[in-house]
């Protein structure tokens, strides 16, 4: 009897010691944990209060009206504003825990309702404000996330995917695999030549602190397009070669004639108009040399540039055809505009195919036979295989044509089927290049379609919107 009582009294202080299934619970730290709730839910209550104090308001004055006009009995309204209230104070108000943030001296990572939230991903905005293009990796290698610089390099991008998916660069994969074992950063120049040849200076960061949560990132790897930089030193050097070499035939021409003038021809006032016109005629072409070798290192710098604006080739073939009526006429040349399509939208500088077709149709008004006409024609093409709609943009003339060897060098700089009617045409050898390079930019095609005494046909060909 007395081992029972002893046994009952033993589960009587078991039951109320600190010491519960094992675990030491401390009555004090619960008190304060329930005080602390409790004063929580009064701030809380105080927010939901303010938020909604004119709805309230307005409850009140209608049940103070029903009350004055005898629609409802005093009991009744006061049971009802009461509920008012209690719904007021108990219901969550959307911004009590997320605009609203804190509650008297309470953290957003200490308040109930972000309690087990993840931490704010602010890094993400971080990465998309970046100046140059940057990706964060997972500690397995995944994509976290990417700002927009980093989708023009590499469109087919997307978070989760391997980064082995992005790029299978052997340099930066090395790279990044030893920044994920052992945290050494590095630098790596990549070397791009699909679908246009660019250089991109690839850094990798070493191992990010506090890296290998769940969602955070553990790598940052930001890329700089040196491409630019690369071209604009190709182009002085380009520029100067090409200058010197072109430059030197006219400057002889142009020094001949200032010597014959101060000496024999000094007093010669035939001979002294006949070379003012010559030197004049010297003095222009080598101005359009420098033009079109500007506009040609204009547009080999900006090649790997995707176009980002929108063009449409029907208003661009009606206003170079405008533009070049006074040269046709002048050239004895008739001049049509053929448009098959109410729209052909592409993907596009204007200025630049602007320029492209100017060009076109001012090669085939110069080197056409007099009295000849020149088309130009805007169509759809048939689909081919996989490729989506396209449309093209085409010159023809009925001219002398284009031997066939001569063909495949057409678009190289300063090539001239006929060197000495080039020059007499005030040709430079660079439109063709001009072209070329334009169409490349805009992912386009320059189909070139020739025979001698029927004429040619140039066409740009570009992917329809």
């Amino acid at each position: 009897m007395s081992d029972t009582v002893e046994t009952r009294r033993d589960m009587a202080e078991n039951w109320w010691s600190p010491d519960l299934l094992g675990q030491r619970v401390d009555f004090g730290a619960l008190k304060g944990r329930a005080s602390e709730l409790a004063r929580r839910w009064a701030s809380q209550s105080r927010l939901r209060f303010k938020a909604r104090r004119e709805a309230l308001l307005l409850v009140a004055v209608i049940l103070f009206l029903l009350f004055v006009f005898g629609d409802l009995k005093l009991v009744a309204a006061l049971m009802a504003g009461l509920v008012a209230v209690a719904a007021a104070a108990i219901t969550p108000c959307e911004d009590a825990s997320n605009s609203r943030g804190l509650t008297a001296g309470v953290s957003v990572a200490e308040h109930p309702s972000t309690m087990g939230a993840p931490k704010s991903e602010g890094w993400r905005a971080l990465i998309d404000a970046m100046p140059d293009a940057a990706i964060a990796l997972a500690a397995d290698g995944s994509v976290l996330h990417f700002n927009g610089l980093f989708r023009d390099l590499f469109p087919r991008c997307m978070s989760g995917i391997p980064f082995s998916h992005v790029t299978r660069n052997p340099e930066l994969m090395a790279a990044v695999d030893q920044a994920l074992a052992m945290s050494e950063p590095a630098v790596v120049e990549l070397t791009e030549r699909v679908p246009l040849e660019r250089r991109l200076s690839a850094t990798v960061s070493g191992q990010l602190a506090g890296a290998g949560g769940a969602g955070q990132p553990a790598l940052l790897i930001t890329l700089r397009d040196q491409t630019e930089q690369d071209r604009l030193a190709q182009m002085r050097a380009d520029f100067i070669a090409n200058a010197s070499h072109e430059l030197r035939t006219p400057l002889a021409a142009l020094r001949g004639f200032v010597e014959t003038l101060q000496g024999p021809a000094r007093e010669d006032v035939k001979a002294r108009e006949r070379f003012l016109g010559l030197m004049q005629a010297q003095a222009t072409r080598m101005t359009r040399l420098i033009d079109d070798l500007l506009s040609l290192s204009r547009v080999e710098m900006r090649a790997h540039l995707s176009p980002r604006g929108t063009a449409d080739l029907g208003e661009i073939a009606s206003h170079v055809t405008q533009t070049v009526e006074p040269l046709a006429k002048e050239a004895n040349i008739a001049i049509a505009l053929e448009i098959s399509v109410p729209c052909a939208r592409i993907r596009g500088e204007r200025d630049e195919i602007v320029q492209a077709l100017l060009n076109l149709v001012q090669n085939a008004i110069k080197y056409g036979r007099d009295g000849g006409h020149v088309s130009v024609r805007v169509a759809h093409l048939p689909a081919r295989g996989l490729a989506g709609p396209q449309v093209e943009i085409a010159v023809i003339d009925d001219g002398p044509g284009i031997a066939p060897e001569h063909l495949p060098r057409l678009t190289e700089r300063f090539y001239r089927v006929n060197a000495g009617k080039s020059r007499d045409k005030g040709g430079t050898g660079l439109g063709l290049a001009i072209v070329k390079h334009i169409v490349v930019r805009h992912r386009g095609e320059l189909r070139i379609a020739s025979e001698v005494g029927k004429g040619s046909t140039f066409a740009l060909v570009f992917d329809e919107i």
